[in-house]
């Protein structure tokens, strides 16, 4: 984990470093989401992805998943949890180098001019990456980037997938490396295990808090790093028909997700009170994490 203080903001007062930038910040969608660089940045990306990609077998994340849903880490509401993000710069992104916090609320705005209607929508991205609190206790390749599924064949579509798995031992196990593997057809992606990050983390939380968020919103949660399924294609074979409903939900989300990412910082003290109401509507108290 890393703290860039250049570009860390202070959450009671940014908006003297509002920026004038366009939201792509005049990068093409093209440029988004780009493994092949040679810069620090990316050999950083790399670096996260290669740790994940060895060491995210299916008995670790299952183990994870054990461990964090005890809830048992820490309370906080959501608000308080949201300005930790603060402090975080994900390793895993090849787009932005900013604190977590700022890309909440670029997320959560863009929906909101998109779809004015809809305020669960506007509060599911604004807390969309909370899960990444766990970085604060785990190494970021057990928290952050693009998620995959334990247990089965590991898809074409997964980011460097043809030269960072070679150490893992998924890989050459029987039980594992088929198409299926330990799963049978349209089981359902509920019935799968993800490998372990802050997806299936923040969902797990707010299952046990007792949201009201829609299930749309918990699915844009717990799916939106599963890039290799609704940005890549692969894994259909274990889709429920519920699953397939609610896609184009999680690529809808997606397209905020990634392309509002740009140095554009929001005015998070002007904003806070509306998302704070929308907290208070939907994910009130304190949640246990």
């Amino acid at each position: 984990m890393r703290i860039i203080a250049k570009h860390q903001v202070e959450c009671t007062d940014i908006s003297r470093m509002i920026r004038p930038e366009p939201i792509f910040a005049n990068k093409p969608i093209e440029a988004f989401r780009q493994y092949d660089g040679i810069d620090s940045i990316h050999e950083r990306v790399f670096r996260t992805y290669k740790l994940m990609h060895t060491y995210q077998t299916t008995e670790f994340a299952q183990g994870k998943l054990n461990e964090w849903c005890k809830f048992d880490r820490f309370s906080s509401t959501i608000m308080e949890a949201l300005e930790r993000l603060n402090n975080l710069v994900d390793e895993s992104d090849p787009d932005s180098d900013l604190p977590n916090i700022v890309h909440a609320f670029q997320t959560a705005e863009r929906i909101r001019e998109s779809h004015p209607d809809r305020d669960w929508f506007h509060l599911t991205g604004l807390i969309h990456d909370l899960g990444k609190v766990m970085a604060f206790y785990e190494p970021q390749w057990a928290v952050v980037g693009d998620t995959f599924v334990c247990g089965a064949a590991f898809a074409p579509s997964i980011v460097y997938r043809s030269n960072t798995f070679d150490e893992n031992p998924d890989l050459n196990d029987p039980r594992y490396n088929t198409e299926y593997g330990i799963y049978f057809p349209k089981c359902g992606l509920d019935k799968v295990t993800m490998s372990w990050g802050h997806d299936e983390y923040l969902y797990r939380v707010l299952r046990n808090h007792g949201t009201t968020l829609p299930d749309e919103a918990l699915y844009m949660v717990r799916y939106h790093s599963f890039y290799p399924w609704h940005s890549g294609g692969d894994y259909m074979h274990l889709c429920s028909e519920r699953d397939l409903q609610m896609l184009p939900w999680v690529r809808e989300f997606n397209e905020f997700d990634l392309y509002t990412k740009s140095d554009s910082i929001p005015d998070v003290k002007a904003l806070t009170p509306y998302y704070q109401s929308l907290i208070d509507k939907y994910i009130p108290g304190i949640v246990l994490w």
